[in-house]
């Protein structure tokens, strides 16, 4: 299908595009994994398996929502910092 005839089929309001389309080469952009290795003391272990049981997640997810929480708070800290330091309001 052409893109023009994509655009035509979703400017009528077509609901369901999705049989329209290749995914079979589809990528998240920054979403590429990357195996890493990371030691931790047995007690944050421990703590991360307690409070993924709690939520009902798995080790590995709690750990990378609360990493990723962590990097946008400081990334929004940061931004706020500089634009203090600017005199920016």
């Amino acid at each position: 299908m052409k893109a023009k005839d994509f655009d035509q089929k979703f400017d009528q309001g077509v609901e369901d595009l999705v049989d329209d389309l290749d995914l079979s080469t589809v990528r998240r952009v920054n979403q590429a994994q990357k195996r890493i290795n990371v030691d931790f003391p047995s007690w944050v272990v421990d703590s991360l398996d307690r409070e993924a049981a709690r939520i009902g997640v798995t080790r590995q997810s709690i750990i990378k929502v609360w990493l990723v929480e962590r990097i946008k708070a400081e990334a929004a800290n940061n931004l706020l910092n500089n634009d203090t330091a600017s005199g920016a309001h």
